[in-house]
């Protein structure tokens, strides 16, 4: 795939020096691309499987990280033990999290309505990633009216035996707690607040956090998703030598404190990209997230570089 991206400097009417950057155009993909809320894992036999949002969350599979085909669903019968957080029999399932280790498959998703903090997080495992192969290991955590977070759009690091899920969207934004490794569940009852923006009714969510070299870089959406060519999500993104807090942005603004600095937002006809996700390949570090054209909402595909110690798409 050809990607291009370049960095212009200006200087603002208060003497800084700002970045105005252009962003390059999704990587080539064609198929299935139809997604919301990708997330994107590769397992040992070369495959790339995409999970998304979708009742009974869609499945695409592709050979080389092109052509994409639809999958089935990971819940072909349904999730019967989501409808009390969807509101509704099979409903939308949101925001998967996929990560492959072992020659197993460890899936984490939320169920919920829009505007509602009856909400939950559950857990499942495959060893082949495909329709119908997930077993059921239940609820991780869940929300109610009056929480401090919303128990959605959960994101898995695994760094050797300790497992750390980063969760939630709006209400006091992003939050993490351990898990244990042996059973995918909170370890105990600590939770990191991570990150807050106190604007715009606090959007912010789609959390991903994802080590490079020495740092740990928190991935956030900010804004509005899921109103087609007006949606205004946006990722953004702080760093970190320490993956459960403490994270800031560029200009040193502390995440908890509204930081952020920006990865990637809508340009020229690609409206509201975020729903990301992050993964190592051959070719560097892949990022995937969602988009809107005036077609419907598609795969993003594009590769980051990290030269400077802070993320640029490429």
């Amino acid at each position: 795939m050809l990607f291009f991206s370049f960095v212009l400097f200006a200087v603002s009417a208060l003497g800084e020096v700002v970045n105005a950057q252009t962003f390059p155009n999704p990587g080539l993909v064609t198929g299935a691309t139809t997604v919301a809320d990708p997330t994107m894992v590769k397992n040992s036999a070369g495959t790339y499987f995409v999970y998304s949002t979708a009742p009974g969350l869609q499945i695409l599979t592709s050979p080389d990280r092109t052509a994409f085909t639809h999958a089935g669903t990971v819940w072909p019968n349904g999730a019967s033990w989501t409808d009390v957080y969807t509101g509704t029999k099979n409903g939308n399932l949101w925001a998967p999290d996929c990560t492959y280790l072992n020659g197993q498959f460890y899936l984490y998703y939320a169920a919920s309505s829009f505007g509602s903090q009856n909400s939950a997080i559950f857990f499942a495992t495959s060893t082949t990633g495909l329709s119908g192969s997930f077993t059921n290991q239940g609820l991780v955590t869940s929300t109610s009216t009056g929480a401090a977070f919303n128990a959605i759009d959960p994101n898995l690091i695994v760094m050797g035996s300790v497992w750390y899920l980063s969760f939630g969207s709006f209400w006091d934004g992003i939050y993490g707690e351990p898990l244990s490794s042996s059973t995918g569940k909170p370890s105990g009852t600590t939770q990191n607040h991570l990150a807050q923006r106190f604007v715009n009714s606090d959007a912010m969510e789609a959390s991903v956090i994802f080590q490079h070299g020495s740092f740990f870089y928190l991935f956030t959406s900010w804004d509005l998703c899921c109103k087609g060519t007006s949606s205004t999500y946006s990722i953004h993104v702080g760093r970190s030598t320490t993956y459960n807090g403490n994270y800031v942005d560029a200009n040193g603004v502390a995440l908890t404190n509204g930081g952020g600095t920006l990865v990637l937002e809508s340009h020229g006809n690609i409206i509201g990209p975020g729903g990301q996700d992050l993964m190592n390949d051959v070719d560097g570090v892949v990022i995937v997230y969602h988009y809107y054209t005036s077609a419907g909402t598609f795969l993003g595909i594009n590769l980051l570089d990290f030269s400077t110690g802070w993320p640029v798409v490429v």
